[in-house]
Formats: structure tokens, sequence, C-alpha cells
């Protein structure tokens, strides 16, 4: 048993420290690869289980990847799976940023360099289109009544409004607590 735990942890840290130290755009970027390797590589979490992982990684404050990172993996292994996929998505920025702290001065001139973080930038858009669409599509085949007009009135208050998003988060998350209090209180 304790060898199967830390082949766990070890597969924990190193899909986290891989996604984290090769995945440039941000949080969703790594929750969607996240999502393909958790979920239909390695079938560690659910497809609705991800989907909740993000929602709930998204209403805390922090880092998306890292709070989903951490979720995943207490999800998967407890507080130590936590801790694990933690320390796998913090290290890779943080060795990258120290060594390139020490050559910016270097970098920073480089028209080379603003070429390459020009063309990341569409390939990032692709990966953040790729996300929004298949938790667009994972939400419509649910067939949940809510989801679905929860899903149309975030995008129209997003495309038709200069509410804050972070609003908008805020009032889904408390919309799904109420939600899940309400199923509780139906299970019990």
């Amino acid at each position: 048993m304790k060898k199967k735990s830390l082949k766990l942890f070890w597969e924990l840290f190193r899909a986290t420290f891989t996604l984290s130290a090769f995945t440039f755009g941000g949080g969703y970027v790594i929750v969607s690869l996240m999502k393909k390797d958790f979920v239909e590589k390695k079938h560690w979490l659910e497809n609705d289980e991800m989907l909740d992982l993000t929602a709930l990684a998204q209403a805390c404050p922090g880092a998306l990847a890292v709070n989903a990172s951490f979720i995943a993996g207490y999800h998967i292994a407890g507080y130590p799976g936590a801790f694990v996929t933690l320390l796998g998505t913090v290290s890779p920025p943080l060795i990258i940023l120290t060594v390139v702290s020490h050559f910016y001065a270097i970098f920073s001139q480089s028209p080379f360099v603003a070429q390459v973080f020009g063309a990341m930038q569409a390939g990032i858009a692709a990966i953040v289109a790729d996300v929004a669409l298949g938790m667009a599509f994972s939400i419509l085949e649910s067939r949940d009544v809510l989801r679905i007009l929860v899903l149309c009135a975030c995008f129209a208050i997003v495309t038709l409004t200069d509410i804050n998003i972070a609003f908008i988060i805020i009032g889904c998350a408390i919309l799904g607590a109420v939600r899940s209090v309400k199923s509780a209180k139906k299970e019990g």
C-alpha cells in the first residue's frame, strides 16, 4: 500500500510539475490540460468533478492553476496529495522566474523574444476557446436546466455589460452553495 501511495504522489507531482513547466497562458490553459490528463488519461477524476473543481478554484482567491491543482490533489489523495500537487504547480514558475530575472536585461531587448511571446498569444487564445467550448458543451449535455440558464445568463452579462467578472463568479459561487445545501437537505 505504501509503494502505491508513493507512486501516486510521484505521479501527481510529475503531472502538475510538467503541466506548469510547459504551459503558457495561465490558469485556464493549465486547467484544460489538467482535465485531459486527470480525467481522460489517468481517470483520477470524473468530468463533472473537474467542472465542479474548476468552479470552486475560480471562486477561491489566488491563482486558478494553483487552486485547481490543490483541490484536485486533495480530492485524489487528501492533504498529502494537495501538498504534492501544490508543490508541483508552483515549483516551475519559481525556478523559471529565478533564472529569467538573472538574464532580464538581455531578454528584454530581444526582438526574437517579443515575436515568440506574440506567437504564443494565438495558441493561448485557441486553448482558452477550447476550454470554454468544452465546458459549455458539457453543461449543455447535462441537460440541467439551472446550469444551462446560468451559462446563458453569464454569457449575456459578460458580453452585454461592463459588470466585473468577479461579481459574476461570486454570484455563481453563492448559487452553487445554495443548490448544494438544498441537495444535501434532500438527501439527508
